[in-house]
């Protein structure tokens, strides 16, 4: 009798053993599974996240006076400042940011071409008119023989300034149509002046020491010059060098991405570019 008594409740321990473990088992599964979820959630979260690389004026403070209407549309948008025009490109390739926000059209196209990147033009957002500017003279009339004059180095906007120099009389080209001009195309220069080659970004802190310069109005604006009383020649409203947002190729038609360029296409946008820079640059949709 005592042998039987012995074997029940060794058979009970056994079973309350059982039990426990599978309780704990399934405590654990639920906590796999709970982290499952998280996961999940995290990841829709970051499904709504755009880092996008800007140019600090006036790219950074148009995206910044966005954040409200962005986050009207679900977006979680982070803007990321940088000083030049190379990194931001490089970036975005190298999946650093997701979209950027500095460059026109023909600078995106040379630049992806010579770095063999595979970036794409999600849709225009303003164009800033490039300038002539002058510490030294007040008119064009007033530029001497053999005055140097400062181009932007990269080639579309070297083209750029040497189409705006020719528009206002100073040279002419061979072939204003192409997209390779440098000053090798220049054919007459009556003036005989002297064209330096700088990189965009440093014009401005070096333009005082040259008679003329031609210097993009993002740069211009950031160096405190103000491009509509500033300026002694300025590009059109009809430049073809509007402000784009770019993002990976195969990105394009992602929906986080139409609903950021659904934004900076809108009314809200429009508006505060024509009320906070009053005409010194210009909406492009």
């Amino acid at each position: 009798m005592k042998n039987i008594f012995k074997l029940l409740l060794a058979l009970t321990l056994v079973a309350t053993l059982v039990a426990c473990n599978n309780s704990t088992g399934n405590t654990n599964k639920d906590k796999a599974e709970t982290g499952s979820e998280t996961s999940t959630e995290t990841k829709t979260d970051d499904d709504n996240k755009i880092i996008i690389g800007v140019s600090p004026v006036p790219h950074a403070e148009i995206t910044e006076a966005l954040k409200d209407e962005f986050a009207k549309g679900g977006l979680d948008v982070e803007v990321k400042v940088f000083d030049d025009y190379v990194q931001p490109n490089l970036a975005l390739d190298q999946g650093d940011i997701d979209a950027n926000y500095f460059q026109h059209i023909p600078y995106l196209e040379n630049f992806a071409k010579e770095r063999g990147l595979s970036l794409e033009n999600l849709g225009s957002v303003h164009i800033e008119p490039m300038g002539l500017y002058s510490d030294k003279i007040k008119s064009l009339d007033e530029l001497k023989d053999g005055d140097e004059v400062l181009i932007p180095s990269d080639p579309s906007n070297g083209r750029r300034a040497l189409l705006l120099l020719e528009k206002n009389g100073l040279i002419t080209l061979k072939d204003d149509t192409t997209e390779d001009i440098t000053e090798k195309d220049i054919d007459q220069n009556t003036k005989n002046l002297k064209f330096t080659p700088i990189e965009a970004a440093n014009i401005p802190n070096v333009y005082k020491d040259a008679a003329l310069a031609a210097i993009n109005t993002n740069f211009a604006l950031g160096a405190g010059l103000n491009p509509s009383a500033d300026a002694l020649a300025l590009e059109d409203k009809n430049s073809p060098y509007a402000n784009i947002i770019a993002v990976r190729k195969g990105d394009e038609t992602k929906d986080k991405f139409q609903k950021l360029i659904k934004v900076f296409q809108s009314e809200a946008c429009k508006k505060f570019i024509e009320e906070k820079y009053k005409g010194e640059i210009y909406p492009a949709f």
